[in-house]
């Protein structure tokens, strides 16, 4: 199974490299991808760097560009994938019909990744995109269960890769509004979900405070970490209950689920955290390396201890195994 890495700069791109990512994806620094945030990602130039390191080592560059072009300036979105094809990326991942038919059209030989941000979650969509686009792998949502991922794979016939480990996202991609909501800024259009420059932390009564687009997500104890004000991971009131009314503030962790996903037909196992430390991707990706390597020799997979790299040190293997509240 092929081990795709993130890389939120140069130096992780290397990390993930040099620790044995098969493929590492990245984006560039504007608003054509989904992690815009200040200090990540790539200039042109630091991708084409980056893209001759990973072939000289046997490893391929997967470039994000999942974001939805805003209309009359479809032009960043454009040359963001004729920049990509000119640095030897070894795909795009993309999200928007017409960004798709646009590199369909112009860039054939690039190969192409339908972005989770597309939401495909069943075969109809999935075949459509892969006809109408030659979608060559879909990146499925992670919402669904194994036994949901083995039924679509017997009707499609594209790779399908799905997250491992790293930030849940508990919303269907690219239909979540939560963000938008509070900051006036869309997460899907110009790439940041909870934009750090809308985040407050204040002390009031005895508590800290966090609090997104002026909305308080968490009150935590003084002494207590704060986590970060996301919204679908923060604490509110509904009927009688009162804590995280969607999901804890806790990672995807599917380490031990990765037998049963081979057997699903999974093509490409990827790990979030392109906003996270070179020591964090060097970590993470010789421990998932075990894994796969393992399953390949015909050996049982070690278990990985990742509870002090995960949110909250705990862990979750989202909608795979569980059923949702």
């Amino acid at each position: 199974m092929e081990l795709v890495c993130p890389a939120g700069t140069p130096a992780a791109l290397r990390a993930a490299v040099d620790s044995g990512a098969h493929s590492v994806y990245c984006g560039f620094a504007d608003a054509t991808n989904a992690r815009n945030f200040p200090g990540l990602n790539f200039s042109r130039a630091e991708l084409a760097e980056g893209v001759g390191y990973a072939h000289a080592q046997g490893a391929k560059v997967l470039v994000a560009i999942n974001t939805f072009p805003t209309a009359g300036d479809e032009g960043l979105w454009h040359c963001a994938v004729a920049d990509a094809a000119c640095a030897g990326a070894d795909a795009v991942i993309l999200a928007d019909l017409g960004l798709l038919a646009h590199a369909a059209e112009h860039h054939p030989d690039l190969r192409r990744h339908l972005s989770v941000q597309a939401a495909a979650a069943n075969p109809d969509a999935i075949n459509f995109y892969a006809e109408a686009f030659g979608v060559r792998r879909v990146v499925l949502p992670r919402v669904l269960s194994v036994e949901e991922i083995a039924a679509i794979n017997r009707e499609i016939a594209v790779e399908t890769e799905v997250f491992v480990f790293g930030g849940l996202c508990v919303m269907a991609e690219g239909r979540c509004s939560l963000s938008s909501y509070a900051t006036g800024r869309s997460p899907n259009m110009n790439g940041v979900c909870s934009p750090p420059e809308f985040v407050d932390y204040a002390n009031e009564g005895g508590q800290n405070v966090a609090r997104l687009g002026g909305f308080v997500i968490h009150r935590t104890p003084n002494g207590a970490s704060a986590p970060y004000p996301t919204l679908c991971k923060g604490c509110f009131t509904s009927a009688d209950k009162t804590g995280h009314v969607f999901e804890d503030a806790v990672s995807l962790d599917a380490s031990t689920l990765v037998p049963r996903l081979a057997k699903a037909g999974v093509t490409a196992l990827k790990i979030e955290g392109r906003q996270r430390s070179r020591a964090y991707v060097g970590q993470i990706v010789r421990a998932f390396r075990a894994v796969t390597d393992a399953l390949e020799a015909g050996r049982e997979p070690p278990a990985l201890a990742l509870a002090r790299l995960s949110e909250g040190q705990s862990a979750t293997t989202g909608a795979y195994a569980k059923t949702w509240r």
